[in-house]
């Protein structure tokens, strides 16, 4: 029985397309999960036709669980991951008990934002920064000195734009240094010049050593409390001196990184110095990608991703190209929630080809502080992008989230 482990997903968004993926393509789909409701919502998951509670922080708990499956004749192709942070461990097990087509040592620095800016630290497209050590005394006036302002000061373990912070003075930079201190006294603080541009999110394969770019994907930033990203446009009409600015990017970082095969996105921004790299995640974007893509090119990537997991050829070639737009809605308030109107009418709005509502009834929600505070999202094409970004924003404009106050 050829079969995958998936480790962790998310109850919707790329992760769980994935597995959905792995079955179309005639896997034997095996989930390890400690989200208690999951176990508990376990006939929602019918592509999933084996979910094993394990601690998914734990290798050898897991090493011992995939021992199981070997003795009763599983034939394990792959062991993956679309999550953070388990795409690192994923491949560990990998390596272990299958063949792997990835690259763990590659994916084990991708996934720590500290280690990634030193292991690129020489090139021209990494933006200057310095680590903090929990012991370290420090200067806020000579860092400054160094990194001009604004600063970024995050996490280099933050993923979802949790703990990334923008100082824009003196007294800032302070109060968010020992924010950080505070919460991770343990861990390194990273700081960051601020790069001002149009931020882009480039989808990426590599196969046989070949980068092949998915897809580029103009970002809208919402700058509230965190730096939220609550618009993707997905570009057709690409100059060719930009595409081939991001393809040295991308190829700098294969041949930096010395990947055979893999799927990663970078998010990068155009400065006037250059292209800037703000961030490498070692996996496909979460959330809506994958739907985007097949919106706008005929194809899952989630599925082309899963044949280069298990050593085939993915084919990226378009099925078609339209332009989309995804446009995620946040609140504004903070609050118990009833009821979400305007589903129905949204769905009937020009041009949508898909509408998520996150939440349901009785849910705390609040202003973001990280991505996962992204509570709906519509997808919808246009002749254009500019008229795919209206459609979609007309029919967000249709979903209302009524809610209760809430007092801490």
């Amino acid at each position: 029985m050829k079969s995958i482990i998936f480790i962790s997903t998310n109850k919707s968004g790329s992760s769980r397309e994935a597995i959905k993926a792995a079955e179309k393509l005639g896997y034997y789909t095996i989930l390890f999960t400690n989200n208690e409701k999951q176990l508990e919502q376990r006939k929602e998951y019918m592509e999933v036709h084996k979910m094993i509670s394990v601690n998914t922080n734990s290798i050898e708990e897991m090493g011992e669980e995939i021992s199981k499956l070997l003795l009763k004749g599983i034939d394990i192709k792959t062991i993956v991951s679309f999550i953070d942070p388990f795409v690192h461990i994923a491949s560990i097990l990998c390596d272990k008990f299958c063949q792997n087509y990835n690259s763990s040592n590659a994916i084990k620095i991708m996934e720590d934002k500290e280690e990634t800016r030193k292991f690129l630290a020489d090139k021209p497209y990494t933006p200057k920064f310095i680590s903090i050590l929990p012991d370290d005394i420090i200067s806020t006036k000579s860092l400054i000195q160094e990194i001009n302002l604004p600063i970024i000061v995050k996490s280099p373990k933050s993923t979802g734009s949790k703990d990334v912070l923008l100082a824009r003075g003196k007294a800032q930079l302070e109060k968010y240094i020992q924010m950080l201190r505070s919460k991770y006294p343990e861990e390194t603080i990273m700081l960051e010049e601020f790069i001002e541009g149009e931020q882009c999110l480039v989808e990426a394969i590599i196969y046989k050593k070949r980068a092949h770019i998915v897809g580029i994907i103009e970002q809208e930033i919402t700058k509230g409390k965190r730096f939220i990203i609550t618009g993707y446009g997905v570009l057709q009409e690409v100059p060719d001196n930009f595409k081939k600015e991001l393809e040295d990017v991308l190829h700098s970082i294969v041949t930096a990184f010395d990947i055979e095969n893999g799927a990663m996105h970078l998010e990068i921004r155009l400065s006037e110095s250059g292209w800037k790299l703000i961030e490498i995640n070692p996996r496909i974007s979460g959330g809506a990608m994958n739907k985007m893509i097949e919106a706008a090119y005929g194809f899952s990537l989630v599925e082309e991703t899963i044949k280069l997991f298990v050593g085939e050829q993915p084919n990226l070639t378009p099925r078609h190209k339209k332009h989309v737009f995804t446009k995620y809605i946040i609140s504004s308030q903070k609050g118990i929630l009833e009821k979400v109107t305007g589903k129905g009418r949204a769905s009937k709005s020009p041009g949508v080809v898909a509408v998520y509502v996150k939440p349901k009834k009785g849910t705390l929600i609040m202003p973001p502080l990280s991505m996962g505070h992204r509570y709906a999202y519509i997808i919808a094409t246009g002749s254009s992008l500019a008229e795919a970004k209206t459609n979609a924003n007309t029919a967000a404009s249709e979903i209302e989230f009524h809610i209760q106050g809430y007092e801490n």
